[in-house]
């Protein structure tokens, strides 16, 4: 027998083509979703002034990243809410809701008023904001991470649901190449006192292209084949997520220190280089944008690597370089004196946190069936976000407060400890069949290859 037939077959030029047009309108979605979400921390060193008084610049930032922490409270919920959606009217409605939602929220904060405009009242629409955007990511995660996971090819999973992360930095990046390009145009006096308001501005234009790119959507094979099953009436509830409890906790185990490095070394960095480094703003923005840029270069690549090797490899890679380097890292970044040591030491540890960015998407969405394949991806996944994604910069700026800033460094090595001994434990799922369809493929190349080897 022939060694080709143990190979992948190509899927027709059809099935390609609306493979790229779901991973194009997945991860331009899923960009524009989290500029809006990151945009708020790009500029809140801008923006303070404008909504808290007093003169402790930190204390003004502790409030700020207490609104960004907030926001990430309404996580669950709208991973609840908006996975419930996807797993029971389609993953593209429920992506197509999350972007509307996210240009409503980015709108408020662009006309929110200041504290000398109407005192806190600017400060409770910039929360409100704050948690209409933490509904809208909490489902956006599920939908996009389940849809971008299911609209590939089955060997090629890991390499399709790198491109959320891909898509999460370039939204990030553009809220950095915004803020590179107005710093060099406007003065610090006119970006503290209306300059903020233009990025927010733009994120709602944004997402309103992007709704009518997501209603071009087509549903995957996965979720059409579930919908057909009409005796299916437990698809996305929290009954049908209980009976997959053991893969939901694992979800929580193996998200925890995944999401506290990323926030640490993204959101947080910029500050982190300001407040313990002595470096200009202008500066530690640009270690941000370059360092994030090769990260997001490197998402694909590691996307592809799992598809030959497995998850569990890269995984485990990421956890034991965060729970060693951390310390090591950010003690040598808060001395950093020069854009090229700062560059090079960012650049080392999102290496490193590329093993768990590059695939956690998919590797979630093998954990479950697809009639509870969202919710399952959103719920656990956003709980563990709030906990301690969304707190890490809080978490960061209050041990600096306190005198007690390095303690931080251990905070995230243990987190990644945790998660250490979760991708230890757990199974590989690179071979995961995520539908019927895919199932009965294995099982009819098992037996082929059974076949193959009784006549060798």
């Amino acid at each position: 027998m022939s060694s080709s037939a143990a190979l992948p077959q190509k899927p027709p030029a059809n099935s390609r083509g609306s493979r790229r047009l779901a991973l194009v309108g997945g991860s331009l979605g899923n960009l524009v979703e989290w500029y809006d979400w990151f945009v708020y921390a790009s500029f809140a060193i801008y923006f303070a002034d404008s909504f808290f008084p007093g003169d402790n610049p930190t204390t003004k930032l502790l409030n700020t990243a207490g609104i960004f922490a907030v926001g990430f409270l309404m996580r669950p919920v709208g991973g609840w809410i908006l996975g419930r959606a996807a797993d029971r009217h389609g993953r593209k409605s429920a992506l197509t809701l999350t972007v509307s939602m996210m240009s409503v929220a980015a709108l408020l904060i662009a006309v929110a008023p200041t504290y000398g405009q109407a005192g806190y009242f600017g400060a409770l629409v910039l929360l409100l904001a704050r948690l209409l955007q933490g509904l809208s990511i909490g489902g956006e995660y599920a939908a996009s991470a389940t849809y971008l996971t299911e609209a590939s090819a089955r060997d090629r999973r890991g390499l399709g649901s790198s491109f959320q992360y891909v898509s999460m930095t370039c939204g990030q990046l553009l809220g950095l190449a915004i803020l590179i390009t107005m710093q060099h145009t406007l003065s610090t006096d006119q970006l503290e006192s209306w300059g903020w308001r233009i990025p927010f501005a733009l994120g709602a234009v944004f997402a309103l292209v992007v709704f009518w790119l997501r209603r071009r959507l087509t549903e995957t094979d996965a979720f059409t084949e579930e919908a057909g099953d009409r005796t299916e009436s437990a698809r996305g509830t929290i009954k049908a997520l209980w009976e997959h409890r053991r893969e939901a906790v694992l979800v929580m185990a193996l998200t925890l220190g995944g999401t506290v490095a990323y926030y640490t070394y993204t959101t947080y960095l910029t500050k982190y280089l300001i407040g313990s480094a002595g470096m200009a703003k202008s500066t530690a923005t640009l270690v941000s944008f370059t360092a994030l840029t090769v990260f997001a270069l490197l998402q694909p690549f590691a996307g592809l690597l799992s598809d030959r090797i497995g998850r569990r490899p890269l995984l485990i890679t990421f956890a034991v370089g965060c729970t060693v380097g951390t310390y090591p890292i950010m003690t040598a970044l808060g001395s950093a004196s020069s854009y090229w040591s700062a560059l090079g030491l960012s650049l080392l540890a999102l290496v490193v946190v590329t093993g768990y960015t590059s695939i956690n998407a998919a590797v979630k969405a093998e954990l479950f069936p697809t009639r509870v394949r969202a919710l399952g991806v959103a719920l656990p996944y956003a709980v563990a976000n709030a906990l301690f994604g969304g707190t890490a910069e809080y978490v960061a700026l209050w041990f600096k407060n306190s005198g007690h800033e390095k303690m931080f460094f251990w905070y995230v090595s243990g987190c990644a400890l945790v998660s250490l001994v979760t991708y230890v434990l757990m199974p590989d799922t690179r071979n995961a069949a995520l539908s019927r369809a895919e199932a009965q493929e294995g099982a009819a190349s098992g037996a082929a290859a059974s076949s193959a080897e009784a006549v060798g």
